[in-house]
């Protein structure tokens, strides 16, 4: 009986330093997600205005640029996979490594190569585990990004799309991101970045079905195409980076509480359990003692 009720008291103290350890992580998420949600209403407005701007430059200007021309055969696609560097955070890194398989799956059954380029530790690890390969890492900048890292990324991108599927690059650009959509929801959320037809159908419409305003390009709409669309994927791509982190902030916030709730438990469960074991240990002693005490009395 003193046997079990050490082990009551261990497991007891064991779900207490447990507790510790998901509550100071749970406050330090919550401190974090102010600054994500901060950066990602800030950098927000930027992407919408710069997408705008690309669309509104492709529509009125008919021309034929690379970046905006639709290939008659999609031979190889990027799939960009922005997972996070560290774990405990729940169904966070799952569900984003879920919706990028399966949108691999689904550009195989149309005839095309996923080409994956992965962001974070747990990407990384989870696709070399399966032996698959990736064409490019990203890793240790998913906390807090910055800038320098969407233009590393961008970078990239642009080069592979630039050389096109027949000579080793790719021929259209996905985005799988965990967008943050409130502290209790993270929604995986897959865009097309490119070429950017589709982009224009998947952007936020103007409200009440405004039209884009008439441009003049100066030199000419090429050369403005030129300049502008690296910007936009830039800011595409630095804003999936934003969203992902103040999405992971908050699943890491939701799991560590998770964890605190049931460590709460476990200590008022195993309590009652070294409570009963002590109760029992008791009145084992007593009725010992009183047994003992009759055998006595009744020997004299």
């Amino acid at each position: 009986m003193g046997a079990q009720l050490r082990v009551y008291k261990q497991k007891i103290s064991s779900a207490q330093t447990t507790k510790k350890i998901t509550k100071a992580m749970e406050l330090i998420a919550a401190s974090r997600i102010q600054k994500a949600m901060a950066r990602v209403r800030a950098s927000s407005p930027f992407a919408r205005a710069v997408t705008q701007a690309v669309s509104a430059v492709a529509t009125y200007s008919n021309v034929d640029h690379p970046l905006t021309r639709e290939p008659e055969t999609i031979r190889r696609s990027a799939v960009v996979v922005f997972s996070s560097d560290r774990g405990l955070a729940g169904a966070f890194n799952s569900q984003i490594l879920r919706e990028a398989m399966e949108l691999g799956e689904l550009i195989r059954s149309q005839g095309s190569e996923p080409v994956y380029y992965l962001v974070g530790r747990k990407a990384v690890g989870y696709f070399q585990f399966r032996g698959i390969k990736a064409a490019a890492e990203w890793t240790g900048d998913t906390d807090t990004p910055h800038f320098k890292t969407a233009e590393e990324i961008s970078a990239t991108l642009l080069e592979a799309f630039n050389r096109g599927g027949e000579d080793g690059g790719v021929d259209e650009l996905h985005l799988v991101y965990n967008r943050f959509v409130s502290m209790m929801t993270q929604s995986p959320e897959t865009v097309r970045l490119l070429p950017l037809e589709i982009v224009e159908n998947e952007a936020s419409p103007e409200p009440n079905g405004a039209v884009y305003p008439l441009y003049e390009f100066e030199p000419d709409a090429e050369t403005v195409l030129d300049a502008i669309l690296p910007v936009y994927i830039q800011s595409r791509v630095f804003n999936a980076l934003l969203q992902s982190s103040a999405a992971k902030q908050a699943a890491t916030q939701k799991a560590m509480k998770s964890a605190s709730d049931n460590a709460d438990k476990l200590i008022t469960d195993y309590t009652r359990l070294r409570n009963n074991a002590r109760q029992a240990e008791i009145t084992q002693q007593i009725a010992e003692i009183v047994g003992g005490a009759d055998a006595l009395a009744s020997s004299k």
